[in-house]
């Protein structure tokens, strides 16, 4: 499966936005966008994951160890407006968390 990425830096961050699902097939893609932001030195990094109608372990992973990065650099990782299928998986993990999530 294919992923999108596109970011944006904002006057609040730096804003990644993914559409399509997140796999092990691609979760290096999503990494490399994540280490991309946090060099913008952005204190706020969002994920929007809107778009995302499924994610698996290794996506996750992802996103955890980047919460991790930005944590250690002072920075915070917020992963907004999940599809409801995702954030129950990411609650249930017990993650939800520990990467900020938020629904607008």
């Amino acid at each position: 499966m294919s992923i999108q990425i596109s970011h944006v830096q904002t006057p609040e961050g730096y804003l990644v936005k993914v559409s399509g699902e997140v796999d092990v097939s691609n979760a290096a893609q999503l990494r490399a966008q994540l280490d991309q932001a946090l060099e913008s030195d952005s204190q706020t990094v969002e994920v929007s994951l809107a778009d995302v109608p499924y994610i698996d372990s290794t996506g996750i992973g992802v996103l955890v160890g980047t919460a991790h990065r930005a944590a250690d650099k002072g920075a915070m990782l917020v992963v907004s407006n999940p599809q409801r299928n995702v954030e129950r998986v990411l609650n249930l993990l017990g993650v939800g968390k520990e990467l900020n999530v938020r629904v607008d």
